[in-house]
């Protein structure tokens, strides 16, 4: 399988006798529980509990690289020197610029040069895949490989299938992708994702979307019965992603109600990795 360069990726490196408690009383990741190889989803929250900026995070030597798009990084790197105040913490944007991802025979670690070792995506591992990313151009496989698989297994990317300060974790699922921890101290916007956890009030949830034909383009709505549903993110012929009100949409399956990307049928399915079902009823979905 190819090596694929995403070059709209950025990357920021944290270091300092304090960058591991600095990050850990910050983010949705648990800093602590990262293994040496391992790459996690993160975010940084708004008080509210919404995603502020989200992003890969993984160990570089005595420090921590961030990656994430290269729209967000300026003003990641802005929101993180505001919370430094008089930490041991240095912030510093890498000098190389986008990210390798591999897979397959691809993903096997490069040798001898730091921060081309390969770090394991979670958020894949958990889907059965591994795939690796690295710091800066090591392959010229087509981007749209890529999508195309992370479309299959259900995972989302901000811009193309959510927006930033209108999606919680759980909708983007963070709490089965290893990117959102319950067990580690407070961090910003804790209160409200614990809250939804505990209360189990998390509706909105992230599908795989296909449909007998090519879908419609991102940003379409899904309706069942001309009531909204959710919207279609990215999309790749006939197969794309949604992030969708699971209530809605159970009750709708149940029911035998089709579902429409504007007016294309489609079939909905939660990634298996996840253990979610859709509930056949608004008092299920409560329960």
């Amino acid at each position: 399988m190819p090596a694929v360069f995403l070059k709209d990726r950025s990357l920021l490196f944290v270091s300092g006798a304090e960058a591991q408690s600095f990050l850990q009383n910050l983010i949705t990741t648990d800093i602590a529980a990262l293994e040496a190889d391992e790459a996690r989803p993160g975010a940084l929250l708004t008080p509210q509990g919404k995603i502020l900026f989200d992003f890969m995070i993984w160990r570089d030597g005595e420090g921590y690289t961030i990656e994430t798009d290269a729209g967000q990084r300026d003003g990641l790197l802005k929101r993180l020197t505001m919370y430094k105040l008089r930490a041991a913490v240095t912030l510093a944007p890498s000098t190389e610029e986008g990210v390798t991802v591999s897979w397959g025979e691809d993903a096997k670690d490069s040798e001898g040069v730091r921060g081309r070792q390969g770090a394991r995506d979670s958020r894949f591992a958990k889907a059965g895949v591994t795939l690796t990313r690295r710091a800066g151009r090591q392959g010229d496989g087509a981007e749209a490989l890529y999508d195309a698989l992370r479309i299959r297994h259900g995972i989302v990317t901000s811009g193309s299938d959510f927006a930033l300060q209108d999606a919680f974790p759980h909708d983007v699922l963070m709490d089965f992708n290893g990117g959102l921890s319950f067990r580690k101290g407070c961090y910003v916007g804790q209160e409200v994702v614990s809250r939804m956890q505990h209360r189990g009030t998390a509706r909105r949830r992230v599908v795989t979307v296909s449909a007998a034909t090519d879908l419609p383009g991102t940003g379409t709505e899904i309706t069942a019965a001309g009531k909204p549903v959710g919207t279609l993110g990215s999309v790749d012929g006939g197969n794309g992603l949604a992030i969708v009100r699971i209530d809605r949409a159970g009750a709708a399956m149940a029911a035998g109600t089709p579902l429409l990307a504007g007016d294309t049928p489609v079939s909905l399915v939660l990634p298996a990795w996840s253990g979610l079902v859709f509930p056949a009823s608004a008092d299920e979905a409560s329960a």
